[in-house]
């Protein structure tokens, strides 16, 4: 089985570039982030007709997340408020969390906010929002499933994970604080795929449109592909796929595939 996670920055400017993309990968399912586009607009026939399921959380213009599986998922639920109750409602108005079931196996896909800058309201609204994710992630653990967790984090967990990380404890995705709180999640007993199979630094999945980062590789890794250890040990490769960053109008990010 291979699952990918990629933030593909609307998914109706990049559908060409991701339903070749999964002809030519054949993943068993696919989590995209930045979807930005409502439920009735989502493109669907074009996943259809390839052979694969969506299951959609979208708004228009920001967010949005979809998984899309060769199989239908069960048990889909979107947002945290179905796991943890209305006291968390106000983090759903922002569509960036979907969960489902595929045999035995619950996948939850996630766009993290991105934080803006540091000390400012959506840094603050970053940081409240992953210790909903933290409470949300352990009333799942309690399931009897193998977890998986993938999506763009917004968050460079290591200063491998960056080009250059001078500075970077006053650069938003890379403080302390953004770090310390994806550790407290992580800590619930989720492992760093990737790093299971590469130990060094400049590998990236994602790099700024401006200033030619991409051709200079100035990137950082910031999709992330989570596992409950009994799935960990399962894995048998994970690895970024820079292909689709290199084609015309592309995503800023690129996908992430792990293989059991």
């Amino acid at each position: 089985m291979k699952i990918a996670t990629w933030n593909v920055n609307s998914i109706r400017t990049r559908l060409p570039h991701t339903t070749d993309w999964l002809k030519t990968t054949s993943v068993d399912v696919l989590c995209l982030q930045e979807t930005k586009v409502v439920d009735e607009k989502f493109p669907r026939d074009a996943f259809t007709e390839i052979g694969y399921h969506a299951a959609i959380f979208g708004q228009p213009s920001y967010n949005g997340v979809a998984i899309i599986s060769r199989e239908p998922l069960s048990d889909v639920s979107r947002g945290f408020a179905p796991i943890l109750g209305d006291r968390v409602a106000e983090f759903d108005q922002q569509k960036r969390v979907i969960t489902g079931i595929i045999g035995d196996l619950r996948v939850v896909n996630l766009y993290v906010p991105n934080g803006s800058a540091v000390g400012s309201e959506k840094y603050i609204y970053k940081l409240r929002w992953l210790e909903v994710l933290h409470d949300y992630l352990k009333a799942l653990m309690l399931e009897p499933n193998h977890l998986l967790v993938c999506g763009d984090f917004n968050i460079a967990l290591e200063d491998i994970d960056i080009h250059d990380p001078t500075g970077r404890v006053n650069q938003v995705m890379a403080t302390d604080l953004e770090r310390v709180a994806l550790q407290v999640i992580l800590r619930l007993g989720l492992a760093d795929v990737f790093r299971k199979f590469v130990k060094d630094g400049g590998h990236f999945s994602w790099w700024d449109y401006r200033s030619a980062a991409f051709r200079r590789d100035l990137g950082w890794r910031i999709d992330h592909i989570y596992l409950s250890p009994d799935l960990y040990e399962k894995a048998i490769a994970c690895a970024i796929d820079k292909a689709p960053r290199k084609l015309e109008q592309p995503s800023d990010h690129t996908p992430v595939i792990v293989e059991f």
